[in-house]
Formats: structure tokens, sequence, C-alpha cells
């Protein structure tokens, strides 16, 4: 007996989940109200006497209408920690001042300051 391997006529056919879902949606459809709607429009029948019901509807409602943001990891260059194991000596932080500065000097970008 052969193990593993493709054999014929196994898994779900081709199409079935997708054209059943389509032949529920094409239902909804015309029925012409969705779920959706029921909730939005208890919504707004609710929003003016009881605030707090209309935004228990909303909450319902939300993820239909707002996709949730995906979870975001941030790293630094080869997914390496953003903060340095090493930080900057006060020494190694003047001397970048001054190198800021001295370059602010040459291009002309930095103005005298009024005098106080």
């Amino acid at each position: 007996m052969a193990h593993g391997g493709k054999r014929s006529g196994a898994g779900r056919r081709k199409g079935s989940k997708t054209q059943r879902v389509q032949e529920i949606a094409a239902k909804a459809a015309e029925e012409g109200i969705s779920p959706l709607e029921v909730m939005l429009g208890a919504m707004r029948a609710a929003w003016p006497h009881d605030r707090d019901a209309a935004a228990r509807f909303a909450k319902d409602a939300a993820p239909y209408i707002h996709p949730r943001l995906a979870a975001v990891e941030h790293t630094g260059k080869d997914g390496k920690d953003l903060i340095p194991d090493k930080v900057a000596t006060a020494f190694e932080l003047a001397r970048f001042m001054a190198f800021t500065l001295e370059q602010a000097a040459e291009q002309k970008t930095l103005t005298a300051l009024p005098e106080a």
C-alpha cells in the first residue's frame, strides 16, 4: 500500500465553498437588507436617545466597515533593535552638534540669535 502523495478524488471539490458563499450573498442581496444594514439602522435610531446602545451597535458593525490595523513590529536595520546598546557619550554628542552647526554655517542656513 502506497503512502502519501496525491490521491484522486480526495479533498474538497474545487469551487464548492466559493460557490456556496456566492449563493448566500446573492440570496441576501435579493432580500434587500443585510445584517450590516440592520446594525447601522439600529445604531442611527438609538443615537439621539440611548448613546450607550448606539455605541454597542457601532462596535458590532465596525469590523465590517473599518479593517483592524495590523500589528507592526518596529525594528532597525537588519532586524536589530531601534535603541542601540551603546549610548553616545557627552563628548560624542558635543562633537556631533559642533559638526552640525559647522555644516549649517557653511550652507548659511544658520541665522544669528536675536539679542536679548
